[in-house]
């Protein structure tokens, strides 16, 4: 039987968003990273999902790296559009961006609904279980200020490596914009430093947007960074 976790990822929106599923091979307990745009396409991927065992996956959160519409716009489509009504969660530092989501796509000539309420915060070094799968909160404000990495601590019986989910604070050889709500571009590059490259160099970093990448190779190659 195939007991590798379930790692997917969905480009939505006019803003490429990485939306990314993590689901516990064993329990089928499963989180959503970034649900950005287009919540029928989301919820019609999710539906299709399935454990080894073929029982369909259970989704319990949906995390968000921060509070930015490409981010955030499809949360409530997804939420309502699921029988198990996952539940909402970022930090506390960006919920007045989240809450602005109608103005937020204004500024782009974008329409949403107003969002639902947050079901609660992330917290830094908080953990997360996901089934027998851990997630860790890495508050790395900057591009905004409740932006956070999900770090995905390494499981090798779930096949499953040492990975970070970095939002919009790192790119594969780029870094995150600081000329949004909210943003300091000094303080980003601190959270980057002092948060994200000090962990393994084979940590595989997975962005927000565009392809995933490695901590070390960041480390050497990154023009912002070196």
């Amino acid at each position: 039987m195939n007991n590798q976790a379930l790692l997917k990822n969905w480009v939505v929106g006019p803003f490429q968003c990485n939306c990314r599923l993590i689901s516990c091979p064993k329990t089928g307990e499963s989180v959503l990273i970034d649900p950005g745009h287009d919540a029928p396409r989301i919820l019609k991927s999710l539906s299709e999902q399935r454990t080894p065992s073929g029982a369909p996956i259970s989704v319990k959160y949906l995390l968000h790296t921060h509070g930015h519409l490409d981010h955030v716009g499809a949360s409530r489509g997804v939420k309502q559009g699921r029988i198990e009504a996952p539940q909402i969660l970022m930090h506390r530092g960006d919920e007045p961006l989240y809450l602005n989501l109608i103005q937020q796509g204004q500024l782009f000539g974008l329409q949403y609904e107003a969002p639902l309420p947050l079901d609660g915060f992330l917290e830094d070094e908080q953990q997360i279980a996901v089934g027998e799968l851990k997630l860790s909160v890495i508050h790395t404000p900057g591009h905004s200020p409740g932006s956070v990495c999900l770090r995905l601590h390494e499981d090798s019986q779930a096949g499953v490596h040492e990975t970070l989910y970095s939002g919009d604070t790192l790119f594969q050889g780029s870094v995150g914009r600081t000329d949004l709500w909210g943003a300091d571009q000094e303080q980003m590059f601190a959270s980057i430093h002092s948060r994200i490259l000090t962990l393994d160099e084979d940590t595989h970093v997975c962005p927000g947007h565009g392809p995933d990448t490695y901590v070390g190779l960041e480390k050497r190659q990154n023009p912002f960074l070196i």
